[in-house]
């Protein structure tokens, strides 16, 4: 059976339908309608998601992250390693180490833990995705303190087709740690340019030095240790450390990942006015 976490979310809907005829079932906090058979769980309650799991299944380990993040995870997968769980996928981050600021040090942890744990492991590292550029956008705009770094963004379904392809194949042959990119990476001017393209209406990057993008995130309802943060983190990121791309979806799925241009073909409606 292959147990899948976070499956109301983007990657997770998009595995489910992935996984097709496979042995499936979704653990959810509320009832949905998941094309799957689902089981109620929480990981704020870990052992909701420990009763599910079973000697030999593949369990996909996926959620948001919040305050209490690192520590369910850990138990989750401490739950799997006491059930039997033949193999762990786990979505994290590029660049995820212990002590690394906001995200990548949560995963960072989780993704420690999960190694050390004895199970057999994957751990999916991508960057940005393509789908979170849907609601930057806002009259004519979107803002980031990146600076010139390309990011080799990725749709979050190519990082639902490389976990569908892990959780079906011989354990042996899906381990290890597996760092996801679109086919190429763009400036942010250069993303700015191709929606303005599709959109058929000009659309603006502005680049900010931290301190001016940490005053427009607190400005936008987030608290102001966490915008400075986030916006010291997108110029870390600015100074080219995503900007290499790898060929892992490819090698993993047997096709290429999804290019910029044909995601934003097809949410051109998507994104807000």
């Amino acid at each position: 059976m292959i147990v899948v976490t976070g499956a109301t979310g983007t990657i997770g809907r998009a595995l489910i339908g992935s996984l097709g005829g496979e042995d499936v079932v979704a653990v959810v906090r509320r009832p949905a309608d998941l094309g799957c058979r689902y089981v109620l769980g929480d990981f704020d309650r870990p052992e909701t998601i420990a009763r599910v799991l079973s000697p030999g299944d593949r369990l996909f380990l996926n959620s948001s992250l919040w305050p209490g993040f690192t520590g369910a995870h850990r138990a989750v997968i401490d739950a799997a390693r006491e059930a039997g769980v033949a193999h762990v996928v786990t979505v994290s981050v590029r660049g995820a180490a212990p002590g690394a600021p906001l995200g990548g040090g949560m995963h960072g942890d989780v993704d420690a833990h999960l190694r050390a744990s004895g199970l057999p492991w994957s751990v999916l590292q991508p960057v940005g995705f393509m789908q979170n550029l849907l609601a930057e956008v806002r009259d004519g705009h979107f803002h980031g303190s990146y600076g010139p770094g390309p990011v080799g963004y990725i749709d979050a379904r190519d990082v639902a087709a490389v976990a569908a392809a892990l959780l079906t194949r011989p354990v042996a042959e899906a381990g290890g740690d597996h760092v996801l990119t679109g086919p190429d990476a763009r400036t942010h001017e250069e993303i700015a340019a191709a929606i303005s393209a599709v959109l058929r209406r000009p659309v603006a990057y502005v680049d900010l030095p931290v301190p001016a993008m940490a005053a427009h995130l607190a400005g936008q309802g987030m608290p102001a240790d966490a915008a400075h943060r986030l916006a010291a983190l997108m110029a870390e990121v600015g100074d080219g450390r995503w900007a290499t791309t790898t060929t892992t979806v490819e090698d993993i799925t047997g096709r290429p990942p999804r290019s910029l241009t044909r995601f934003l073909a097809e949410h051109a409606t998507a994104f807000l006015p």
